[in-house]
């Protein structure tokens, strides 16, 4: 790999470093190298995890596993705890990434709008938790995608309707997520920390796989086990930040012109946390590492970048070039290369297929036409809004052949149809569902 030059070299390098990332971060090896098993004890030394039990205590194990990584999740937890300790879990994911998990049922629920699914997910599991005890522990296995795989609003009087079109304004409407969970959370019975207060007496584990910044862990599946720090001020700010209150269902509206009767979220310090242990199986020092390393072995000098998180799509693509352009001036005749991870801003503009990935590569496309630069940004659940892709990847000769193609970036960038662009090119990045869900990752290699 080390060998190869050019710029079908370098996009193979992009493809190669974000496959070797992937591999790197399986769940269930993951699991069995951060949790040990010693009798019946389980026990972490590792920083971001706070587990310290024995499972002799309890009478009653029970599992739910909710997020795009759920599969994977409740595999490895069934690994850890040896089969038949569960007795009963729930697992909740998008239809084409379940399976068949020991003691899990298997629930399919709708991303990245909540559907029917969703509705019986969170029906479910608050009846299972109904009885728990204080002889129960229960283990939340939390990832990306929870917030709409698992719903039911606290208001019995909002239809599904209501709140598939409340998700559809806040997913197009540009907010980073911590804004859209702020919403969230303060109309959901699941969300917000109120699944341990479905459970007020059990110990509570919840391991999470974050696809969120760092700091910003309740905002991980809308925090339904852990305390919300935000306030129903916090979503009524957003709501006209961004203008939502005319477009938002007249359900939803009447709440908001009167906030003073959306019940508030759960807040530290609450009996319903006093037996519950958060810890981090996988975040973005996990991500950074390993594609650091998959880079460094291909013969990158290689930095990490994560200051872009949350930015718009085209000032994110100009700083980062930029910090390409600086670590190549100081390497002369190096490969370099930038990681990033986060999320970039990319507001829906039209009805084509695409998501943010593959719009952030389409916009570097005019901006690193005729250079050795290669650009590739993907998720690492194998999803990008609505299309079939992980993402895409782009290089300096992309633009050329778009050209000659009769195919008008800026044209596919106004219908927000930058999936079908790099398709038609052959550079769609395309993997299957991943059983995972960190952050998002961008390379940006040159020569």
């Amino acid at each position: 790999m080390e060998t190869v030059s050019g710029m079908h070299g370098l996009k193979q390098i992009a493809r190669h470093i974000f496959q070797q990332t992937l591999a790197a971060i399986d769940i269930p090896a993951t699991m069995q190298d951060k949790l040990e098993r010693n009798g019946s004890r389980i026990v972490s030394d590792t920083p971001a995890l706070d587990v310290d039990i024995d499972l002799a205590d309890y009478h009653n194990i029970f599992a739910v596993a909710v997020g795009k990584a759920s599969f994977s999740m409740a595999r490895g937890l069934v690994e850890l705890l040896g089969p038949g300790v569960c007795r009963q879990g729930i697992m909740v994911a998008p239809g084409d990434a379940l399976g068949e998990v020991p003691g899990f049922r298997a629930i399919a629920a709708g991303h990245p709008l909540p559907d029917s699914g969703s509705v019986r997910a969170a029906r479910e599991i608050l009846d299972l938790l109904s009885f728990c005890d204080e002889r129960s522990l229960v283990f939340f296995l939390l990832s990306g995608g929870g917030s709409s795989l698992m719903e039911l609003p606290l208001d019995s009087a909002v239809t599904l309707s209501d709140v598939q079109l409340l998700y559809r304004l806040l997913v197009h409407c540009g907010a980073p997520i911590e804004e859209i969970n702020a919403i969230r959370k303060h109309l959901s019975a699941v969300k917000g920390g109120r699944l341990a207060e479905a459970a007020p007496s059990a110990m509570k584990i919840t391991l999470g796989i974050t696809d969120v910044p760092a700091g910003h862990e309740s905002a991980l599946g809308s925090g339904p086990t852990i305390p919300d720090p935000t306030t129903v001020a916090d979503a009524c700010r957003v709501i006209e930040r961004y203008d939502l209150l005319p477009k938002l269902p007249l359900v939803f509206r009447e709440k908001f012109l009167r906030p003073s009767a959306i019940p508030e979220t759960l807040k530290p310090g609450d009996p319903a946390f006093a037996r519950g242990h958060f810890g981090m199986l996988l975040g973005m020092h996990d991500l950074f590492h390993h594609a650091h390393q998959a880079a460094q072995s291909c013969g990158c000098v290689t930095i990490c970048d994560d200051v872009t998180d949350g930015w718009p799509l085209g000032r994110a693509a100009d700083y980062l070039i930029a910090q390409l352009a600086a670590l190549q001036f100081a390497n002369p005749g190096r490969r370099v290369a930038v990681i990033s991870d986060g999320e970039v801003s990319s507001p829906v503009k039209g009805e084509g297929i695409g998501g943010r990935n593959s719009a952030f590569a389409l916009e570097c496309v005019p901006r690193i036409a005729g250079k050795k630069i290669t650009v590739l940004s993907a998720g690492t659940d194998g999803r990008d809004g609505s299309s079939p892709a992980a993402g895409a990847v782009a290089d300096g000769e992309t633009l050329a052949r778009a050209q000659s193609a009769g195919l008008d970036c800026r044209d596919f960038e106004r219908r927000s149809d930058s999936y079908n662009f790099f398709r038609a090119l052959g550079d769609a990045v395309e993997t299957g569902p991943t059983g995972n869900n960190l952050r998002d990752l961008r390379v940006f290699l040159a020569e």
